[in-house]
């Protein structure tokens, strides 16, 4: 099977997916919402996984910075300890970002069904008329007032791009806060001005599956953060008690035969 009919053929697995909980439940908007549920609730340990990836290179960032410090003036010796130093603790710069390539391909099969394969008809009950008509569309049609439902998910969508970044920067330094508020502003408008001109039904998805992202933030993601950040520190903590006990104790003196 060639790359393209392999694509098209998931996508047609995801549509049919999706077609099967409409013909449940009776909805297109709540299929989606269910659907995004049921994928993101899949896909929690492969980022549970990628956060505590992230947390350990964090936690064990400051210890590389003493060894790039201190054998600074000697490159090979540097690159000695530094390998030695990941292969003790097990360092992989791309566990946290491995997981997030696999969930890739769902997301962008779920998003090319919702913007091509959905039905004209499509409604969320009687909250959104038109699942396939973009926030743009309705507002040309029916003015910003006629479109409201319309408009507050697309700035909903750009609420819950910034929320998680919010929440991050929290306990960062002054300046690295600063910094990744005004990445979260940014960010935030491109989302809205994206969010204008595709099917709300795609709106309906980001905004659920952002929705998902920021409470599993909340309630797992920062907690594993520091559950992890907690025991790479005593780890590291426990191996320098140990290295001076050696350091201090004194050789036994030979006996004199």
């Amino acid at each position: 099977m060639r790359g393209g009919s392999m694509w098209e053929w998931f996508i047609g697995l995801v549509s049919q997916i999706l077609a099967t909980i409409q013909s449940v439940v009776g909805d297109w908007g709540l299929a989606i919402i269910i659907l995004t549920f049921i994928i993101r609730l899949l896909l929690t340990p492969l980022s549970i996984h990628s956060t505590k990836s992230s947390a350990r290179m964090q936690a064990l960032q400051p210890r590389m910075m003493e060894i790039q410090e201190r054998y600074r003036d000697d490159p090979q010796r540097l690159n000695e300890e530094m390998m030695k130093f990941q292969r003790e603790n097990k360092f992989n710069p791309f566990g946290g970002c491995l997981p997030l390539l696999l969930q890739m391909p769902v997301f962008f099969a779920l998003f090319s069904v919702l913007q091509y394969h959905l039905p004209a008809d499509a409604h969320f009950y009687n909250i959104l008329d038109s699942l396939a008509r973009s926030v743009g569309g309705a507002v040309g049609e029916f003015g910003y007032f006629g479109a409201i439902v319309y408009v507050v998910m697309d700035l909903l969508f750009g609420l819950l791009t910034f929320l998680p970044l919010y929440i991050n920067s929290r306990n960062s330094a002054p300046d690295q806060r600063r910094s990744s508020l005004l990445m979260g502003i940014i960010m935030s408008v491109v989302m809205i001005m994206f969010g204008w001109n595709v099917p709300v039904g795609v709106l309906l998805y980001y905004d659920t599956s952002a929705a998902w992202g920021a409470i599993q933030q909340v309630f797992i993601t920062n907690r594993v953060m520091e559950q992890v950040k907690r025991t790479e520190e005593e780890k590291f903590a426990n191996q320098i008690t140990v290295d001076v006990v050696r350091k201090e104790r004194k050789p036994r003196p030979h006996k004199k035969h």
